[in-house]
């Protein structure tokens, strides 16, 4: 596939000779672009960005610019994009603030037009982020998360694997995995359709419901439901669920509606 004469491509970037390179497309820096990839026009991708192979990047990404921290001091960082993902048109993923640190997109991604991902950000595989949803500094987001048109997660937020966060979300604190989520980081109940969507066998689902009713629905504290359950798991999904609770983060874990986050 060919290099469209009109690209501006740097000396030091490394361009497999299967790649499709569109009009006007500026590749600045040691950029590596993997086999079967397609830049559209008007892409820019800079820095030590690491694209894999069969992604695809539409009209006007940026990919792997300077983060939007100020305390970024020029220092050398990565951003990485998975296997097969797609990047539609006027999407943004910034490399990392720390030195030597990575902006990690993974691997069957689709981020739709006018998202957003930023300096630090970790995704996981399957993750789709709807029209102008966007992932603050240190963010980190599970396998096969969707965040809704205009929802965004906080600095340092951990979201958990095949969570769905409603359209217009703010999500302040950390979501643990399997759960539905709306508003300011209200959990509303778990994902069911998206376990099932994603083939979790129903054990596992059944588990992940009675633990979820245990902490969310049972009137105490999260605290002692989640001390009560230490150690019973028996699913592997039920055992990740649980390890959500038992690892906070920095922003704490989203509370049930009708609850503060800083009741106890």
């Amino acid at each position: 596939m060919p290099i469209h004469a009109t690209a501006v491509i740097d000396k030091s970037a490394e361009i497999d000779t299967t790649a499709d390179i569109g009009p006007y497309v500026i590749i600045d820096g040691p950029v590596r672009i993997r086999a079967g990839v397609r830049v559209f026009p008007h892409v820019y991708v800079t820095g030590w960005t690491d694209i894999a192979e069969g992604c695809e990047i539409h009209p006007h990404c940026v990919i792997g610019h300077l983060p939007q921290d100020f305390h970024f001091k020029g220092e050398r960082s990565y951003c990485r994009i998975g296997k097969n993902t797609i990047i539609r048109e006027n999407t943004s993923v910034h490399r990392a603030t720390l030195p030597e640190g990575c902006t990690i997109v993974g691997e069957s991604c689709f981020l739709l037009a006018n998202t957003h991902v930023a300096h630090d950000a970790v995704l996981g595989d399957r993750v789709t982020l709807i029209s102008f949803s966007a992932i603050a500094g240190h963010g980190q987001v599970g396998d096969g998360v969707t965040l809704s048109s205009f929802s965004g997660l906080h600095q340092f937020v951990r979201v958990g694997e095949l969570v769905m966060v409603g359209p217009g979300s703010a999500v302040v604190h950390d979501i643990p995995p399997f759960l539905l989520v709306t508003d300011r980081a209200v959990c509303k109940g778990v994902n069911l359709v998206g376990m099932k969507r994603a083939s979790l066998p129903s054990e596992d689902i059944d588990e992940i419901r009675g633990m979820y009713r245990n902490i969310y629905r049972s009137g105490r504290t999260m605290s002692t439901s989640v001390e009560e359950m230490a150690g019973s798991a028996v699913t592997p999904s039920g055992k990740t669920f649980l390890e959500f609770f038992e690892h906070p983060g920095k922003r704490g874990i989203a509370r049930p509606v009708g609850l503060r986050h800083t009741d106890h």
